[in-house]
């Protein structure tokens, strides 16, 4: 793919981005993204190309995890002065964040992979806020909901996803969080998944069955607890233990790369804070390939 030829590394050791590694990115991005259309005449015009702004919200997610627009807006006026020369005000600023938004998912959909026939899936809780303090949060109060899961319950939203056995992201679903797990897989896998594995909550019959007629794709689930007695074949036991890498990335999205925040004051910052993150992630997996 045109991005690992930009961010060249030793395929024996793992990405290790450099200052100068900015500059590839955003030749990707730049490359990437549709050619915008000239402006009309009047209006003052932006001091950031929408290719720009996503690199610098890429690279904050990649190399700095910074965990607010503000502290990325300061860090590049102090740092990254040779890069990025004019910067505009924090309002326009953000502003500005929140239009890109729909482009930084198209440039993850554009690297999501789809047509890899084994996808492992699986969600995880991401709280805008502690439980106690549900009461009293406003920014997301109209689409946040209490779910519940094996560590209890949380306020927020719920991420959906499926991924490939080496890490990649295959399908992805932002819902709140009392969405069920098995409504959101036809969202995160296609016609060109064959086999999915997930836990008990992907095994309903009736979603099964939905899947298979639509997709033809093949549920493979651990059996639910008060299921005594269900056979498996070897090679389904392998694959179940397979979900174990699921896990891990939800560990570096959530532990390492700050996926869950409380700092946005708006639902389109929830929104940029989520794709820039799990376009940082995808672009860093592809580049260790």
């Amino acid at each position: 793919m045109l991005l690992c030829w930009y961010l060249t590394t030793n395929t024996n050791t793992r990405l290790s981005l450099q200052p100068h590694h900015i500059v590839d990115l955003f030749c990707w991005v730049d490359d990437a993204l549709p050619k915008q259309l000239p402006r009309q005449a009047g209006g003052r015009p932006p001091v950031l190309k929408d290719s720009e702004l996503i690199t610098l919200l890429v690279w904050n997610a990649l190399v700095l995890h910074q965990k607010t627009i503000r502290d990325l807006h300061t860090h590049t006026g102090m740092y990254l002065t040779i890069e990025y020369q004019q910067l505009p005000q924090y309002s326009a600023f953000v502003d500005h964040c929140h239009r890109v938004t729909p482009l930084m998912f198209s440039l993850l959909q554009l690297l999501l992979a789809t047509d890899e026939p084994l996808k492992l899936m699986d969600s995880t809780m991401l709280p805008v806020c502690k439980r106690q303090r549900s009461d009293s949060h406003k920014v997301a109060q109209h689409i946040a909901k209490f779910g519940k899961n094996h560590q209890g319950w949380h306020y927020g939203f719920k991420l959906h996803t499926s991924i490939t056995p080496d890490g990649r992201l295959g399908g992805i679903a932002l819902t709140p969080a009392n969405v069920y797990d098995a409504q959101m897989m036809p969202k995160i896998i296609n016609r060109k998944t064959k086999i999915a594995v997930g836990d008990s909550h992907y095994g309903a019959s009736v979603m099964r069955r939905i899947i298979w007629e639509r997709y033809g794709t093949i549920i493979i689930t651990q059996p639910h607890w008060k299921q005594r007695k269900k056979l498996a074949t070897l090679w389904q036991n392998e694959l179940l233990s397979l979900r174990s890498k699921i896990e891990s990335v939800f560990d570096v999205l959530k532990e390492h790369l700050h996926l869950v925040s409380s700092f946005p004051r708006s639902v389109s910052g929830y929104l940029v804070h989520y794709v820039r993150i799990l376009l940082g992630y995808q672009i860093m997996v592809l580049a260790n390939r």
